[in-house]
């Protein structure tokens, strides 16, 4: 395989960007325009220096029902971890975190607003302790500070990764995975979380069905879908994975690449942090060939490439359900979770018609 040769001559070493531009540390979603992420379907506003996420009342749509805002700017300027006067710029593309760049004396941060999702199953203490073992084990930047619903760490200056950057830099991408994968265990503290994407969905249709949704008579089929891809899962080694592998959430500093975002980190298999990778940077069956490859450090064999393209199908039926409990739970200003919910179903229709051509339908 030509490609996965590339890959193995080139992991670790840095691709020679020209002219990067230098990205942001938060919640900025992939633009490439072939494969559409969750900054595409922000329904652009005049910015607010406001807290987004507002919880609906439990059952019913979000729709314009929030608290009083909080001004974040004020939040921002009365923490106790700033040298000198502070300077404070908003970070877009966010569906249900904000975010800021903080400058003063000591140089630039990134402040991070977030409260407990327990319908998307997101604590933030849990968020902030996974940061900081991902900071200690050399994967993610400083946390210079954190209090309920605020996380403050290093901004690193670095570029955002797009999907066209992760499908050049496989297997730089791939040992990151690797590594992160088998060292995190090492850094965690406190019980365990496990994020097992089947049962995800699970308890998303729940979720949805107590609330109403407007998808509940698409509900059994969603879950029938479930079983089938989770029978197609091949039995692997419990990791740590990050579990939100868009683009965006890989930082290139030009000599090494960083993660971020943790909220959803949790125990699991490798395999769904692999599709994530692979269905958000928009991979065609020989990149995934070659990804795979490099993760393993052999070729996959056929059980492991049926896995994995199970679960990219698996990985976007998780997202379309995501944003059909964020129809319910959510009311982040601009966003448009029913269009990002119906971008997914399509995708989500696409690469289920390429599964089950390449492999057919395992029956129970």
């Amino acid at each position: 395989m030509c490609l996965a040769q590339g890959i193995f001559r080139s992991a670790g070493a840095d691709a020679g960007f020209k002219n990067l531009a230098k990205g942001l540390v938060g919640a900025v979603r992939d633009t490439d325009p072939g494969v559409p992420h969750r900054r595409d379907f922000l329904r652009f506003s005049p910015p607010s220096l406001r807290c987004p996420g507002r919880l609906a009342k439990p059952g019913k749509p979000a729709q314009q029902t929030r608290d009083d805002p909080v001004i974040a700017e004020d939040r921002i300027r009365a923490l106790p971890c700033w040298t000198g006067a502070i300077e404070i710029a908003p970070l877009p593309g966010g569906l249900s975190n904000a975010n800021y760049v903080v400058t003063d004396t000591a140089g630039k941060h990134v402040v991070r607003f977030g409260q407990d999702y327990p319908f998307h199953h997101v604590f933030r203490e849990r968020e902030v302790m996974t940061a900081r073992a991902a900071h200690a084990a050399g994967f993610a930047p400083t946390v210079h500070y954190a209090e309920p619903g605020i996380l403050v760490t290093a901004f690193l200056g670095a570029k955002t990764y797009l999907a066209e950057d992760v499908r050049a830099n496989l297997g730089r991408v791939a040992a990151l995975m690797r590594g992160f994968h088998r060292e995190m265990p090492n850094h965690i503290s406190g019980a365990g979380f496990m994020f097992w994407v089947f049962h995800v969905i699970r308890d998303y249709a729940r979720t949805l069905e107590e609330g109403d949704s407007r998808k509940r008579g698409d509900l059994p089929r969603f879950l029938a879908l479930a079983d089938e891809l989770e029978r197609a899962q091949k039995l692997l080694p419990i990791v740590f994975g990050h579990n939100d592998l868009l683009p965006a959430n890989i930082l290139d500093d030009g000599s090494r690449l960083w993660l971020i975002d943790f909220e959803y980190a949790g125990f699991n298999t490798a395999m769904f942090d692999l599709a994530g990778v692979a269905s958000n940077a928009g991979m065609s069956d020989e990149e995934s060939f070659a990804f795979l490859t490099a993760y393993f450090m052999k070729e996959p064999d056929e059980a492991i490439r049926r896995s994995h393209a199970a679960m990219q199908c698996a990985s976007l039926l998780r997202e379309a359900m995501w944003s059909m409990v964020s129809e319910l739970y959510l009311d982040a200003p601009g966003i448009d979770y029913v269009a990002y919910t119906e971008e997914n179903l399509v995708r989500l229709d696409a690469a289920l018609e390429s599964y089950r051509t390449k492999y057919g339908i395992l029956k129970s």
